[in-house]
């Protein structure tokens, strides 16, 4: 019998490049260097850094899909570090949405995807984000070994 644990901590993003994969009307906005889509998705490949019960990095693959309102988001994220003191890595599938107040997201652990002291692990989180921190976007995972 598995007993429910709770994991707090914050992660910073590290690292974000983002490319168009598909535009459907050839019409753009740029932000930072970077043309988004009005209607279309692209590819963002990001790296995150993790702080408290969550101690380690992660990389994560996003698509994003871009429309006059917002529109769902995918990826998936590699986590390696320690998890309360357990070290080893896992992966997480990210579903959600983005708009223009933020980023919604449902973490699901993927089952057998664990490595060292992590390799059962089973859990998930809910992240929302509205703005930019420097102080990082809290995490709180639910999970079970």
């Amino acid at each position: 019998m598995s007993t429910q644990h709770t994991a707090t901590g914050r992660f910073n993003v590290t690292s974000w490049t983002e490319s168009p994969v598909c535009d459907l009307d050839g019409d753009t906005t740029e932000i930072n260097g970077v043309a988004y889509p009005t209607r279309g998705f692209s590819r963002a490949d990001v790296t995150y850094a993790y702080a408290g019960d969550l101690e380690g990095s992660s990389t994560v693959s996003y698509l994003i899909v871009y429309r006059p309102g917002g529109g769902p988001t995918t990826g998936f994220e590699r986590f390696e570090g320690t998890l309360d003191g357990h070290d080893g890595s896992f992966v997480m599938q990210h579903v959600g949405e983005q708009d223009e107040q933020g980023v919604r997201m449902h973490l699901e652990v993927v089952e057998g995807m664990g490595t060292g002291a992590l390799t059962s692990l089973r859990g998930h989180a809910d992240v929302e984000i509205a703005g930019h921190h420097d102080d990082g976007y809290p995490l709180t995972l639910h999970y079970e070994l």
